[in-house]
């Protein structure tokens, strides 16, 4: 697709929409919006703009669509597949002081936000009434990040992703056309999903300006436990026999012995540098609680389990899960100098076992370092492929191991990702994945997005 570059006409349009204020273009700023958290090349905006509400954003757009420029929208940055990184120049548009809580409903369990807030600042503004918004990818993340990710994390066992708490969007199509989609209701059956279409879309097909989430009450009771084994398989399999025997755990998470090794040392923890299960479960009451930990020690233990410590109370679940909160800063601590290809499948929890193995056996073929993790209960596995970026045989042997994981995972019926997008390092999978269907999706993207000036080349090349 043949982009314009930006005049100072178009820069002149823009201030007038957001304020001078709202609009950069110096070096270092540029700069700040050319990556995320992955191992991608940068590629710099030409302009980044604040938003500040859906009239401006439409106006953007509008512009943008009709001189074809490319329009990037822009959350945190955290994502982990290239998905904000703004390819062919255009514009960055950084919705993050659309931060506002628009209004929340307790009797409803709701509440509507703008796409810059973050959850962790949601989660703050809801204790007071004794509600909690359940996902929790781990970094801070903003919702509308969160919504375009459909975004899982450590609680997606229990509570599913980003998308299943998501009720109605408000939306700015790539025309400057505003639209709602879904209802305050719980249910409908009403019509296409439109509501659902939008999540997952990696912001090319729409920027969210609103969105009303469903919430939960804030548990009783939790009861945290860990588990440490003499083999990663040991461990793989206990996650595959406490999900077999209907126990809901609200996280269910695996580090193997190298993960735990770098957490241990980045936080001056008391760990056994061996593989280790961090599980949570939530409930009404402690004598719930107490039977499923009776089930779940004794699974451990079937399975070759060394230790076992577990804990009432959300003071004692803190201080037990600090070192799986701590893990991409403590790989990022450990190894400075190597970068990180960052594995992102998931399978049938019945083939987990089969995928860890996989992995463990890639990593030793290819002679690199990957400590490897994941939301176990959910079937999702992560490896963080690490290798020197100059030295060209390393960065093919780490491409090489993700490639022959990925395709195993889709060969077991799962995904290339469970929950870090598409972006850009997911698109070489997209056709293994979804056949046909893989068209349909560009047919949907031609309709709603004609000159693709939405995070254009993202999710697919749309040719």
């Amino acid at each position: 697709m043949a982009y314009n570059k930006l005049h100072e006409s178009d820069l002149e349009i823009l201030r007038r929409i957001v304020g001078a204020e709202h609009l950069k273009t110096g070096r270092s700023e540029l700069d700040l919006h050319a990556r995320d958290e992955s191992f991608h090349e940068p590629h710099r905006p030409e302009v980044v703009v604040w938003p500040q509400n859906a009239q401006e954003i439409s106006e953007i757009l509008k512009h943008a669509n009709e001189r074809l420029i490319p329009v990037t929208p822009w959350a945190a940055g955290t994502s982990l597949e290239g998905n904000p990184i703004p390819l062919y120049g255009g514009i960055a548009l950084d919705l993050r002081q659309m931060n506002r809580v628009i209004e929340i409903r307790p009797d409803d369990l709701q509440a509507t936000v703008e796409p810059g807030l973050d959850f962790v600042a949601l989660n703050k503004r809801l204790r007071p009434f004794g509600l909690f918004f359940p996902p929790d990818p781990g970094a801070t993340a903003t919702l509308g990040g969160m919504v375009a990710n459909d975004a899982k994390g450590i609680r997606a066992i229990k509570y599913g992703s980003t998308g299943d708490h998501v009720l109605r969007l408000e939306v700015v199509l790539p025309n400057g056309q505003i639209i709602q989609t879904g209802s305050y209701a719980r249910r409908s059956s009403s019509g296409y999903d439109l509501k659902r279409l939008f999540i997952g879309s990696e912001g090319t097909l729409g920027v969210f300006t609103q969105i009303t989430l469903k919430l939960a009450g804030i548990p009783a009771e939790y009861l945290a436990a860990v588990a440490s084994f003499d083999s990663l398989a040991d461990a793989s399999q206990s996650v595959v026999e406490i999900i077999r025997a209907g126990l809901q755990p609200a996280a269910l998470e695996l580090l193997d012995a190298e993960t735990i090794r770098l957490v241990k040392s980045f936080r001056g923890l008391e760990l056994d540098e061996i593989p280790t299960l961090f599980m949570e479960f939530q409930g009404s009451s402690r004598a719930a609680l107490e039977e499923d930990l009776q089930i779940v020690e004794e699974f451990c233990h079937e399975h070759c389990c060394l230790r076992f410590q577990s804990g009432f109370g959300r003071g004692e679940r803190d201080r037990l899960w600090e070192g799986r909160y701590s893990v991409h800063d403590a790989i990022r601590a450990g190894f400075p100098q190597l970068a990180a290809l960052v594995v992102d499948v998931a399978v049938p929890i019945s083939h987990y076992s089969e995928i860890v193995r996989c992995a463990q056996r890639e990593l030793g073929r290819s002679s690199l370092i990957g400590p490897t993790f994941g939301h176990a209960g959910a079937g999702n596995l992560h490896v963080e492929i690490l290798y020197r970026p100059e030295n060209r045989a390393e960065r093919t042997r780490a491409h090489a191991a993700n490639e022959t994981i990925v395709f195993q995972a889709l060969a077991l019926g799962g995904t290339a990702t469970g929950e870090h997008g598409v972006g850009i390092g997911k698109i070489p999978f997209m056709a293994r994945e979804h056949g046909a269907g893989l068209e349909l999706m560009k047919s949907i993207k031609r309709l709603l997005d004609p000159n693709h000036i939405l995070n254009p080349e993202k999710l697919f090349a749309v040719g």
